[in-house]
Formats: C-alpha cells, structure tokens, sequence
C-alpha cells in the first residue's frame, strides 16, 4: 500500500551549474501532473512526466526542476553600458522639459533588470541524461515516503476493520433474537388489549412470520461479510488500491444502510450507528491511498 503523499529530492550539477529536483504530492483522484523546469528544457518534460507515470498512479504531482548558478544562487548580471545610456537618456529628457532627474531605487531596478544578461544554459539534449537521473533520484525517494506512510496507514485500516468485524458479527448475534422478541411483544400487547390469543394462532403466527421476513438481513450480513473479505484482500494487495477500495466502501455503506432499515431493532440500530461511524473513518483515510 502508498499513500498519495510523498516528496523527493535530488541534486546534481549540470556544465558549472546546480540542478535540483523536487518531487512533491498531495491526494486527487486521478493522477495531475504539473512539472516546471527552465524554458530552454520543455523538450524534456514529455520524458520527465513519463518517469512520474511509471511510479504514481493518482494524486497531484509536483516537479520542480531548478538550475543554479554554481554557488547555489541565481546569477544576476545585465549590461552596464546600456543603463548607463537608457540613464542618460532619461536625465536628457527631463532636463528637455525642465523635470528634476533623481533616479530612485526602484528605477534604477527596473532599468537594469530590463537590460538584464540571461546566462546561456545548457541546451536539453546536453542535460537530458543528468536530468533524467536526477529526476529518477529524487522519485525514488518519493516512492520511499509513500511506502512508508503506507505501512502506516495499514496497520490502522487493519485496526478499524477489526472494530467493523466486531460490530458485524454482534449484528449477527443479535439478528436471530429479533423475531421471537417481537412475538413476546406482540403477545404481551394483544393481552394488554384483553385479547387472549393463544401463541400459536394462525393469525399470531403469520404476523410474526411476516414480521421476521421483512427483518431478514442474513443476505446482508453475507454480502458485507464477503466485501470485509475482499476489502482486507485488497489492501495487501500490490498496485492501485485507491479506486477499488472506494468502490468496495460503497457497497459496504448499502448493505449497512440496508441493515438499519430492515432490522427493526434498538440493539441492531446501536451497532450499525457505529458501524457507519467507522467505515466513515475508513473512507477519509481511503482517500490518502494511491
């Protein structure tokens, strides 16, 4: 089992520069990719994407790619000269309209970062085989981090499907007593209205059986039974958990909705309360599995 939650890193260096790889995911139902990397390498996201695919089925995944100066800063340079020469255009200018000229910080920032010196980065197919194994780096770890939360979230699902058990088969124990206590009842209102029926009356009799066909949940209790099954099978399984686990917490939610209806019963009623408290609970943390 992985969570859908994960974050890897790597770092490498690429002709004198910092290459840094983040990989980070949170839950969705599908899988979403969104990757950033230098515009001179958007040739490469199309391969990048395919490594996220071959390790993560669902949820948003975030690629960061980074490339650095070789101090681990980004290198800002521009061209003197030229904000020299748009400076002094700008004073003349002024001075032409009899304007005070007093460059302040914030143009002197904007005429320099506008006659800013883009570094030449290595072009793709240079930095597609260290990409690719930085990249590969850093989704090992992630992969390492969902499997880890994975485990956690197991032991806890494991734990939760022992509290449903214990509540199915308390279920199942009181399913039979429902009907004959009906019938007592039944008998003791029928006296209450000094109307002395003997117990096995045709007409007692197929009220209480009418009574006990309509309570029936033996199919219920089978089917959920079997979807427990299916659903602690599943979790242990390897691959893709996330959507079939939801599918299987569905039907489960309509056989205990079914119960409730059907059972008739303060005791039953109690135990299918706490029954769907709990799937609830299930099927929050459902939604963190991949």
């Amino acid at each position: 089992m992985r969570s859908m939650t994960g974050y890897g890193r790597a770092t490498s260096a690429v002709a004198g520069y910092s290459l840094t790889v983040q990989v980070s995911a949170v839950n969705r139902k599908t899988l979403d990719l969104a990757i950033s990397l230098p515009s001179d390498w958007e040739a490469l996201e199309t391969s990048v994407a395919e490594q996220v695919r071959q390790v993560a089925t669902r949820g948003r995944v975030n690629v960061a790619i980074e490339l650095t100066g070789a101090r681990g800063a980004p290198e800002i340079a521009w061209d003197s000269a030229e904000v020299d020469a748009t400076l002094d255009k700008l004073a003349a200018l002024a001075a032409a309209r009899g304007v005070p000229f007093e460059p302040t910080p914030e143009l002197l920032w904007s005429v320099a970062n506008a006659q800013r010196i883009t570094p030449e980065l290595p072009d793709a197919e240079e930095a597609a085989a260290t990409v690719t194994e930085s990249v590969a780096e850093a989704l090992r770890g992630f992969v390492a981090m969902r499997a880890q939360e994975g485990e956690a979230l197991l032991v806890d699902f494991l734990a939760r499907l022992r509290t449903v058990r214990g509540h199915v088969e308390a279920i199942a124990t009181r399913a039979p007593q429902v009907a004959p206590g009906y019938r007592e009842v039944l008998m003791q209102r029928l006296r209450q209205a000094g109307l002395e029926l003997d117990v096995n009356d045709e007409r007692v009799l197929r009220e209480v059986a009418l009574f006990a066909d309509r309570c029936d949940i033996t199919e219920e209790l089978t089917r959920l039974r079997s979807h427990l099954d299916q659903f602690t099978a599943l979790l242990k399984s390897d691959g893709e958990i996330g959507r079939k686990a939801e599918f299987i917490l569905q039907e489960m939610g309509r056989e205990v909705n079914t119960i409730g209806s059907k059972a008739n019963d303060l005791a039953i009623s109690k135990a299918v309360i706490e029954l769907k408290n709990e799937l609830e609970r299930v099927r929050e943390q459902i939604a963190n599995v991949e």
